[in-house]
């Protein structure tokens, strides 16, 4: 797994503590993190705003210690940060990680798109074609009525 190495530069703000760390991660350590679905769970929890370790373990329904390993695990990817508030730890998202899988599914996406387009070129030649032959039975057919 790509590594996380703390900075020397952590600092204070009053009773927090922050900490800044420099993290190297690869698409493969992202996907395979997040292959865990109560780490997923969590990270749902974290977009809505920082969670300490208790607020994490009522969102995600699992026991104070499964939480913090899952915790280890993000924090070492770089998918979480986390500050002391005295004795509790807070804990918040890092989107960066996430754009990594974001910019290697943009290729994907761009496949994808080209061949809704063409379906959907193609299904309007359909629509068409339907709406000529019909409008020819309508021709052939004076007496008929649609």
């Amino acid at each position: 797994m790509g590594g996380a190495s703390a900075d020397p530069g952590a600092f204070n703000r009053g009773k927090c503590i922050y900490t800044q760390i420099n993290i190297h991660f690869s698409v493969d350590d992202v996907f395979s993190i997040l292959a865990e679905p109560t780490r997923r769970r969590m990270l749902e929890s974290l977009r809505q705003g920082e969670r300490s370790v208790s607020e994490l373990v009522e969102a995600v329904d699992i026991h104070q210690p499964g939480v913090s390993r899952h915790l280890k695990i993000l924090h070492s990817a770089g998918l979480v940060d986390v500050r002391k508030d005295g004795q509790r730890r807070i804990y918040s998202l890092r989107p960066e990680p996430l754009k990594a899988i974001d910019d290697w599914l943009d290729d994907y996406r761009a496949l994808w798109d080209e061949r809704f387009d063409r379906l959907e070129a193609h299904l309007r030649r359909l629509k068409e074609e339907r709406e000529d032959e019909a409008r020819q039975d309508r021709l052939d057919d004076p007496t008929r009525s649609t």
